[in-house]
C-alpha cells in the first residue's frame, strides 16, 4: 500500500513524502529538489513507531530502527493509523 502525504503540508509543497508498505517491511521516500532520501526498513528491525495527530492539521509519523529516527510528516489521521497498525502486524508476523 502506497501513503502519500499532503501537498499542504509543512515541507511538502513540491515533492510530497511517500510510506510504501510491503510484505517484507516499508520504504520511506523524502524527495528533495536536487537529491532525495530513500530508506528501506524490515519489520524485524522497527523497534517502536509512534504517531502525533493533533485535533487540526497533519500528523507526523516516526519510525525507530537500528537506532535510527525516520520522520515524515503531513499524513492524514486515518493514514497514520492505517501506517502504524500494518506496521505492528508485520512485526507481529515477523517474530511469530
Amino acid at each position: 500500500m502506497k501513503y502519500t502525504a499532503s501537498r499542504l503540508s509543512e515541507g511538502n509543497k513540491l515533492f510530497p513524502t511517500q510510506i510504501i508498505v510491503e510484505p517484507t517491511g516499508i520504504t520511506i521516500k523524502i524527495p528533495g529538489l536536487f537529491s532525495g532520501d530513500e530508506t528501506s526498513v524490515a519489520y524485524d528491525s522497527i523497534s517502536a513507531v509512534e504517531i502525533d495527530t493533533p485535533l487540526i492539521g497533519y500528523s507526523t509519523i516516526r519510525f525507530y530502527h537500528n537506532g535510527n529516527k525516520v520522520e515524515a510528516h503531513g499524513f492524514s489521521k486515518s493514514d497514520a493509523k492505517e501506517i502504524k497498525a500494518a506496521i505492528e502486524n508485520g512485526r507481529g508476523r515477523a517474530r511469530g
